[in-house]
């Protein structure tokens, strides 16, 4: 028979096991936001070379995400993980996404270290990934010769390139995933959701004229039939857009947003940059509050603008009208 005395006590000491991790996992994703920061300028800089339109934004990794991360992934350890300071650049075309993507080998031909150490080249749009993911993801460990910045040293930031449409897709996944409570991002869900969107990728790709998805058809006429099938899907998903905004506060470059699926509502709270150590403390109380509350969603990012948040998340205003509009207009023509 188990002592019921002791059920507290262990209790209490896996609460403080738990408190004590992450800690550990906000402190060293948190040292990720200064290479973050100039990485993202450079970014910055390099695409508006490319496109005057280009959508730039970070984010610092979500404790969910990061969790789910590890148990895919048993032999990662955290400090191996290369995404957990990330930016991101949404520009027109597949053509700007190949222009700006020449402008950082270009640049790394030419100086191998200058804004970081080039580590690898993820091309998901020449070979998409089997849930229908496209993009190009750039790592890079953070490089100086400054001895007050050395500490950051060996840092792996990730850098996105997408297209716009590779950007409403990607989002639409999202969305789905914090209305359905599954996975599909990690390509884990219904089997239903998973070749809706492996289809409308390679829809997608059709328009952008690059490779389409393994194991969906290349036929046109086909892929709009099979597509066709999936009308709950498409109404579903103009359903999600129905929802209710709670704004607290537009100014400032970085935000925290919680969206509740539930109540169909978001809260958005901003903070100027030198309050950043300020929001991530506020980040993890949130995150801590809300675990066991898989239908709050929230996330710390960084844009230009207000105005630019909306663009580069809007999965968290439940705006997955480009997507729709996209999809119904492909399975119409």
């Amino acid at each position: 028979m188990v002592d019921s005395t002791t059920v507290p006590v262990k209790m209490f000491h896996a609460l403080e096991v738990y408190e004590e991790a992450l800690e550990i996992i906000n402190n060293w994703r948190s040292s990720h936001s200064l290479p973050l920061q100039i990485m993202k300028m450079t970014l910055l800089k390099r695409a508006r070379s490319v496109s005057d339109h280009a959508l730039i934004a970070q984010r610092i990794k979500r404790i969910p995400a990061i969790s789910l991360k590890l148990k895919q992934n048993t032999r990662m350890k955290l400090s191996q993980m290369h995404d957990i300071g990330g930016c991101r650049a949404v520009v027109r075309t597949v053509s700007e996404v190949e222009q700006l993507l020449k402008v950082y080998e270009e640049a790394t031909a030419k100086n191998a270290r200058r804004c970081g150490e080039f580590v690898k080249k993820y091309d998901y749009i020449v070979a998409p990934k089997e849930t229908g993911y496209r993009s190009i993801h750039l790592v890079y460990k953070y490089k100086t010769d400054s001895q007050r910045l050395s500490t950051y040293n060996g840092l792996r930031i990730e850098i996105q390139l997408r297209s716009k449409i590779q950007h409403a897709w990607a989002t639409a996944v999202e969305t789905v995933d914090a209305f359905t409570d599954q996975a599909l991002k990690s390509n884990i869900g219904k089997a239903s959701w998973k070749r809706f969107f492996a289809l409308v990728s390679s829809a997608f790709s059709i328009m952008e004229k690059s490779p389409t998805v393994p194991g969906t058809p290349t036929n046109i006429v086909k892929l709009k039939q099979e597509l066709k099938e999936f009308t709950q899907e498409i109404t579903l998903l103009e359903g999600f857009q129905k929802a209710t905004e709670t704004i607290q506060d537009k100014k400032g470059q970085v935000f925290l947003l919680q969206l509740d699926t539930e109540l169909r509502n978001l809260k958005l709270r901003g903070y100027e940059q030198d309050f950043l150590n300020f929001a991530q403390r506020e980040y993890l109380d949130v995150e801590k509050i809300n675990k066991d509350k898989p239908h709050i969603q929230t996330v710390l990012v960084s844009v230009d603008s207000f105005k630019a948040l909306r663009k580069a998340y809007p999965n968290y205003f439940l705006d997955i009208s480009e997507f729709v509009k996209l999809i119904k207009g492909f399975v119409a023509s």
